[in-house]
């Protein structure tokens, strides 16, 4: 799922393409993708986008009478721009709808059978603050704010940090490049940090998202973000499982629950102890390994 500094670029490049523009018509290629009936998506056809903005994963577009168009990619949505006439690049099962421009279209794709990215239309500052899960953002929360939100309940860092009641925009992938820069357990409770691994969370969280905001605005420059992925070459461990940590050369380990998956280096955040995997630590029981060097 595209998460803060994914969808900071998207914004960022929706702000130079369409921003301004007059949105000519929207076509709605899946019965699915609108997740509501007022104000009719019709309604939008003539209308100039008035700005971008962000609520946690979610982008939304605004427009005159405090309409708001609000698209949640969720895991496998995309947003792609095309010149007049060129098509999206990807089958036509996967486009879910396309905003024609004068000078382009913005197609919304989605590559999954499962059809979880979808879009809303709200009338109102109030009703889009409904959509608000209310976390803060990590970028702009003082220490006391971060604090305040991260002891609000004793959870798992990992649990933490993914909440997005508690922490806007920030999920899978880049919770587990936080935590190995913090050099913490994804498995730590929340309430049992010292202050001085407070610290470093709290600084871990600001330097690697303002880092991969940078570095994805770099590879972007001034064209529109097409590789955007939850698993990239340049990170340290999230989708490294088996690969050496870029730190100490351990290899990274994992732990797999449900549809989701922890990655972390057992040296630098666990001081070398082997985290339970459910599945695999119920099927070897005593012969799972509890240390790195045992594996």
């Amino acid at each position: 799922m595209p998460e803060l500094p994914d969808v900071v670029v998207y914004l960022e490049a929706l702000t130079r393409e369409i921003v301004g523009r007059r949105l000519e018509r929207v076509k709605l290629s899946s019965p699915f993708v609108l997740r509501s009936v007022d104000p009719p998506i019709t309604s939008l056809h003539g209308q100039a986008v008035r700005g971008v903005r962000r609520i946690g994963k979610r982008i939304v577009l605004e427009f005159a009478d405090d309409v708001f168009l609000v698209i949640h990619l969720m895991i496998a949505g995309r947003l792609r721009w095309r010149a007049p006439g060129q098509k999206p690049g990807m089958g036509p099962k996967m486009l879910l709808a396309s905003f024609e421009f004068g000078h382009g279209t913005l197609f919304f794709t989605e590559a999954s059978s499962q059809k979880r990215a979808s879009m809303q239309l709200v009338r109102g500052e109030q009703a889009l603050r409904a959509l608000d899960p209310g976390g803060i953002e990590p970028l702009d929360a003082t220490r006391e704010e971060f604090h305040e939100a991260l002891t609000r309940g004793n959870h798992t860092l990992k649990r933490a940090l993914t909440d997005p009641h508690l922490f806007s925009g920030i999920g899978n992938a880049y919770s587990d490049e936080i935590l190995h820069a913090a050099r913490l357990s994804p498995l730590k409770l929340s309430r049992s940090l010292t202050d001085e691994e407070f610290m470093r969370l709290y600084e871990a969280t600001r330097a690697t998202l303002v880092a991969w905001v940078e570095r994805l605005r770099a590879d972007v420059a001034s064209g529109f973000p097409e590789k955007v992925t939850a698993f990239r070459d340049e990170m340290a461990v999230h989708g490294r499982f088996k690969q050496p940590c870029p730190v100490c050369g351990v290899p990274v380990q994992r732990i797999v629950y449900a549809a989701n998956e922890c990655n972390y280096c057992a040296k630098c955040q666990t001081g070398g102890k082997l985290l339970a995997d459910r599945s695999l630590s119920r099927l070897l029981k005593d012969d799972w390994p509890r240390s790195i060097d045992e594996l």
